[in-house]
């Protein structure tokens, strides 16, 4: 780890009373959080984009709602997956 790493774990140490060990711990859950937070965020946008565009093209064109329907759903399921693999990295950086 970093000196930076280092000084910010035994700060968090000192203040909860923690073993070295605990702290690393807590501080590589607080890290793995954060990082499947940011991971969630894009596609958040993503999904969120996709279905309005997908609500709008079946507002103008009411008799094409099946195939944009279809399509919307299958970009939905490839932008969740974003959100799953930033899942795994999570469950990663807090086990291994």
């Amino acid at each position: 780890m970093s000196a930076l790493t280092n000084a910010a774990v035994d700060i968090l140490a000192q203040a909860e009373g923690l073993g070295a060990d605990d702290a690393k711990a807590v501080a590589g859950a607080q890290g793995a959080g954060m990082a499947y937070g940011l991971a969630a965020i894009g596609p958040g946008i993503g999904i969120g984009y996709l279905v309005g565009q997908a609500v709008q093209a079946m507002a103008r064109q009411p008799e094409s709602a099946g195939q944009v329907q279809t399509t919307m759903f299958l970009g939905i399921a490839f932008t969740e997956a974003l959100a799953l693999i930033g899942f795994v990295v999570f469950i990663l950086l807090k086990f291994v």
